[in-house]
């Protein structure tokens, strides 16, 4: 690498790579965020978004490289769900990281978010994007710590930040994660599908909802026809 690209590092991730042009960073594959189309409005924030209040937020890489920004929301924690994001600064932050794998270890993450619960202190959750990865973790903990159902848990999460979407891998572990807190229940199965396929959300928790209740669900409930259909063309795990 020439001098002059070595005397200007990533403003962001604070390696070398050419982040103007669209090049990921070698040590820790920080990239540019991928711009929407014309005509649709830009949903990545400098800002992670406030889960719950003065506990939990959920943000990309980029959000977890700001960290004037996390020390001025009173972050002190950091859940890293992805280990090749590194953590940059070990010295000003506490750091949980999780194993990779296709395998999502909700029990070792819920453990770490339960602590800053009882410590009362704020922990932002992050994947790269802050969309997938570090969104079904948050969903876990919503379901184990506060006895809300997948469905509930998916619609609050996805109105305080509209860019979640969650990837088919990451679902079917909700929701065996679910069967495993609450049983089986093909009728809440099904509602949630519907859930995931109204990317949508057209419902918004009234402002003074407490987070000890269960938001209201958006999608109205599944018709006999509709659970026909979805044990025929699906299988869930037992």
């Amino acid at each position: 690498m020439r001098k002059r690209e070595r005397e200007n590092p990533c403003g962001i991730c604070g390696h070398y790579h050419r982040y103007e042009e669209g090049e990921p960073c070698g040590v820790c594959g920080h990239r540019p965020p991928v711009l929407a189309p014309a005509g649709v409005p830009r949903q990545d924030s400098a800002f992670p978004s406030e889960i719950l209040k003065d506990l939990l937020f959920l943000g990309s890489y980029d959000n977890a490289s700001r960290s004037e920004l996390l020390k001025t929301l009173g972050i002190s924690h950091i859940l890293n769900t992805v280990p090749f994001c590194q953590n940059l600064y070990r010295n000003s932050f506490t750091y949980h990281c999780l194993e990779d794998g296709k395998t999502l270890q909700f029990d070792d993450a819920i453990q770490f978010l339960e602590q800053c619960e009882r410590d009362k202190t704020r922990v932002l959750v992050h994947c790269m994007s802050g969309k997938s990865r570090s969104a079904a973790f948050v969903i876990a903990f919503l379901m184990k710590s506060r006895g809300w159902r997948l469905a509930q848990c998916y619609q609050w999460v996805k109105e305080r930040r509209p860019q979640v979407q969650l990837a088919d891998a990451a679902q079917l572990q909700l929701i065996e994660y679910e069967q495993k807190l609450f049983g089986s229940n093909i009728l809440l199965s099904l509602h949630l599908d519907l859930v995931f396929q109204n990317q949508q959300v057209t419902s918004r928790c009234p402002p003074s909802i407490s987070i000890l209740q269960p938001p209201s669900l958006s999608v109205s409930a599944p018709t006999t026809s509709q659970v026909i259909s979805h044990l025929e063309l699906k299988k869930f795990p037992k």
